[in-house]
């Protein structure tokens, strides 16, 4: 492990009230001590008590560059265990920078993305999933996003992994004591008192699975794709929605041939809207392509809003939008009530066998109640937190998916009546599952790609 002292900006690089230069490292007081001055006095940090806040002047040789706030926090009460010093000078771009150089030119050197909580990892002071979460906080997208990830933050994804491990690792090592002493450790009929503990730990494991697809939709919102014949109103619903021209609508059927993306705040919900082209039979090639991506987002949407033309009967084109959409979540718009319609709701309903609901996109009727029924759809009717466990890491998912795979190997044995050091084998591959969760069995690569998705000075 690197042990020697990085320095970093650890604010955004542009003009501002204030920037922060951050070092950690066993030098970062004694580079400091070169370069700040305490007016009126010759006081120095080294002698000075952690975690205390100290006016003065950083200089470079006899050039003073900035007045500034120097915070001293000493190890290992810090953020990465490490001696650790934070200039908070003024916010300018070029002074902020020439005080990154005189650190690096005194003994300290660029920090990589995200070192400073890698160094919080490796010198134990958070677990791996506490140093994802971090890089969770600073890419929130709304506040649900954010209490989710402040609280694995806390710590209670550590705590529950560390709780099911706990609960295998006592097993293995029976098993093994029984293995090597099986004149004083008796282990006839362990196979269903270990079948009951492995049915806990995976109902444990199947719950935060279970998790994931809210805590997905709650970190990066809901994909929502908007399905429709051409003409029906989809670009308008879009635009309606953003409140803003974002698409272009004409009365020209096949007008909108490519997807469009955009991110919007209904309520506390996060949508990821994909305007597609309207899906329909058609010779020309270009649209063609465009129906062809409408139906691979459509495919992939967490949720579709289907835009049906109040206007127009459903012809061949909705029947195969209907045949597209009947395994997904849908909400279905019966769109253009200001204008006379040939379609009712209930016809709607009856052919589509969805939630329908009556609107304008044109002038933004009835848009409230779409809220209510993504509520209904997604969260039961109302976003909550109550400090539940969400899984919203991929590599979360995957480890306790392979742990999950373990322990039903390791009831199988039990019920085929295999020897117990077979049920070591699958439970310890369970223990080094959930392991790599916590970063307790992974790999400096792993580490690596981890960290190197943070920013520069965190």
């Amino acid at each position: 492990m690197k042990t020697d002292t990085i320095a970093a900006i650890s604010t955004a690089m542009n003009n501002a009230g204030i920037s922060i230069v951050r070092m950690s490292g066993a030098d970062a007081v004694s580079i400091a001590d070169r370069l700040y001055h305490s007016p009126g006095n010759n006081k120095k940090l080294k002698d000075q008590n952690s975690h205390t806040v100290h006016y003065g002047y950083i200089y470079d040789g006899e050039q003073m560059i900035d007045e500034v706030i120097v915070l001293v926090m000493k190890a290992p009460n810090s953020y990465t265990c490490e001696d650790v010093v934070e200039i908070d000078c003024h916010g300018g771009v070029i002074v902020t920078k020439k005080i990154l150089n005189l650190l690096i030119k005194n003994g300290a050197r660029p920090a990589e993305p995200g070192e400073f909580t890698k160094r919080a990892f490796l010198n134990g002071r958070i677990d791996l999933s506490q140093a994802e979460a971090v890089i969770d906080i600073i890419n929130a997208k709304n506040d649900m996003a954010l209490k989710s990830s402040v609280s694995q933050l806390k710590g209670n994804v550590m705590e529950k992994i560390k709780e099911i491990r706990g609960n295998i690792i006592r097993d293995v090592a029976f098993i093994e004591a029984a293995l090597d002493d099986p004149e004083h450790i008796e282990i006839d009929g362990f196979g269903e008192e270990l079948l009951e503990r492995v049915n806990d730990n995976e109902r444990d494991i199947l719950k935060l699975l279970a998790s994931f697809d809210n805590g997905r939709i709650l970190k990066e919102g809901i994909k929502t794709v908007i399905v429709g014949k051409p003409n029906a109103g989809k670009s308008s619903l879009l635009n309606t929605l953003l409140g803003e021209e974002r698409a272009i609508v004409t009365e020209i059927e096949g007008t909108t041939r490519d997807t469009l993306e955009e991110s919007i705040y209904l309520g506390d919900i996060m949508l990821n809207l994909v305007d597609t082209a309207g899906i329909r039979n058609t010779g020309d090639f270009v649209e063609s392509l465009g129906v062809e991506k409408a139906i691979k987002s459509a495919r992939d949407a967490d949720l579709i809003i289907y835009v049906v033309d109040g206007t127009r009967n459903l012809d061949e084109n909705d029947r195969e939008i209907i045949s597209l959409i009947k395994d997904k979540k849908t909400i279905v718009l019966l769109n253009k009530i200001d204008a006379p319609s040939l379609i009712s709701k209930k016809e709607t309903e009856e052919a589509v066998k969805k939630p329908v609901i009556e609107i304008s996109a044109k002038k933004a009727l009835g848009l409230e109640k779409l809220e209510k029924e993504i509520k209904d759809m997604f969260f039961h009717g109302e976003i909550t937190f109550n400090d539940e466990i969400y899984i919203t890491n991929i590599r979360h998912k995957t480890a306790l998916s392979e742990a999950r795979d373990s322990l039903s190997q390791v009831r199988k044995s039990i019920e085929d009546n295999m020897p117990e050091d077979f049920y070591s084998i699958d439970l310890m591959d369970a223990y080094e599952a959930l392991g790599r969760i916590i970063g307790e069995s992974v790999g400096e690569d792993l580490v690596n790609t981890i960290f190197s998705e943070f920013c520069m000075g965190k």
